[in-house]
């Protein structure tokens, strides 16, 4: 009988570890859906390419020492309401004249 409440246990434990991998997924997935948005953003705004954008992301989380992440979020609320932190807003213009801006192609010659 020990034999059978032990299977329930690794059962139970089994289902916890299962549990905190899909939410660890779930968290995985907004933060990239976040960082791609903030990229998004670097592109339309800074006229930078996409893996520009990608570095000027990494840059401004390095040189402010705040995970890339809530860069991103920042990014985004400023998207939205037009305020950033000053020290984030000078480390982001600084990070996008380092990287960009991208030189567009000129129309062809008729």
């Amino acid at each position: 009988m020990a034999s059978g409440s032990s299977g329930a246990n690794d059962d139970s434990d089994r289902i916890f570890e299962l549990e905190a991998e899909v939410q660890q997924l779930k968290e995985a997935v907004t933060s990239h859906a976040v960082v791609d948005q903030a990229i998004g953003m670097m592109v339309a705004l800074g006229r930078v390419s996409p893996d520009q954008g990608w570095a000027v992301l990494k840059d401004v989380s390095q040189h402010t020492n705040v995970k890339l992440r809530n860069i991103a979020e920042l990014i985004l609320v400023w998207g939205r309401e037009g305020e950033i932190p000053d020290d984030i807003r000078a480390e982001l213009e600084a990070a996008l004249d380092r990287h960009g801006p991208a030189q567009i192609p000129e129309a062809p010659q008729e």
